[in-house]
């Protein structure tokens, strides 16, 4: 094992949206080792940046869903923006269904009003950590809001129309799984898209060269590793296309089942320092392939 790719939110972060010690050892330790450690997160960089910083770790990062590549001194090396066009497809696809949705761009992110929207918020809060109460995942919306930089904006055209930015995500929510079905389906012959889910009430919608698989790959070849001395951990839908490429590839013991089947193992919860767990497993000498 030459390098680790590991996801954040339902991976290397536990419930108090944290790196716990027991995961910063694990991944100081294969560093040591001499093994690269990379994270891959759906996050921009300033929120992956965060938890980094303040757990005393530098990695580099693969962020926006595999849109930006920075190394560890903060230089970007690949960058896969949507095209313009297919912005506005994706906006007038969200409201037709009335969904709230952010807007990951190279000037921070931006969303409408979202008062009205932070219930769906909530509740996909709930379904990442059912154990939080209410009023903190609320106080975590609105730190999210603080990290991710979202503001708000009233015409989108503004962002779509100035070269001067770059688009790299669009991040819908909806309590009904029928109204982001109805959007997927919209958007669904745009070949220039990639549509994944972090989660079972959200859609993410990237360039179709704007995953982690494709990043993961563009990364280790740079490095000159193959990807068979990759592992990847990772929970969600967005995670699928580095675990499928990973030579080793580890699901956490909370993620979907769709990741579950895909993966050669599975480890502990996010909540229970799974990614911790798989590093010392494989540093001791792997583990067996799963039988298909």
């Amino acid at each position: 094992m030459k390098l680790i790719a590991t996801d954040m939110d339902g991976t290397l972060l536990n419930e108090n949206n944290e790196i716990s010690p027991e995961n910063i050892q694990a991944i100081l330790k294969a560093q040591q080792l001499g093994i690269e450690v990379v994270i891959a997160t759906g996050r921009s960089y300033e929120a992956a940046s965060k938890p980094l910083q303040k757990a005393g770790l530098s990695c580099p990062i693969i962020c926006v869903n595999g849109s930006l590549i920075y190394l560890q001194n903060g230089e970007i090396i690949r960058s896969i923006p949507l095209e313009r066009e297919s912005c506005k497809k994706i906006e007038l696809a969200c409201t037709s269904e009335h969904s709230y949705f952010e807007i990951f761009t190279s000037a921070g992110g931006y969303s409408i009003n979202r008062d009205h929207f932070i219930h769906v918020l909530v509740n996909m809060m709930k379904s990442h950590y059912p154990n939080v109460g209410t009023d903190e995942i609320k106080e975590r919306i609105q730190q999210r809001f603080q990290d991710e930089k979202i503001q708000t904006i009233d015409d989108f055209d503004q962002l779509f129309n100035n070269d001067n930015i770059d688009v790299y995500k669009f991040l819908a929510f909806s309590l009904e799984d029928e109204s982001l079905q109805r959007i997927r389906e919209q958007l669904t012959n745009e070949h220039d898209l990639t549509i994944t889910s972090s989660g079972h009430l959200n859609l993410e919608f990237n360039h179709r060269d704007a995953n982690k698989g494709v990043a993961l790959a563009f990364y280790t070849d740079r490095l000159g590793i193959e990807l068979k001395d990759v592992m990847a951990l990772g929970d969600n839908l967005n995670d699928y296309s580095m675990l499928e490429v990973a030579g080793y590839s580890v699901a956490m013991e909370n993620a979907d089942p769709v990741i579950k089947n895909l993966c050669d193992f599975t480890t502990k919860t996010n909540s229970n320092d799974g990614v911790a767990f798989a590093i010392e497993k494989a540093l001791k000498g792997g583990f067996p392939k799963k039988v298909s």
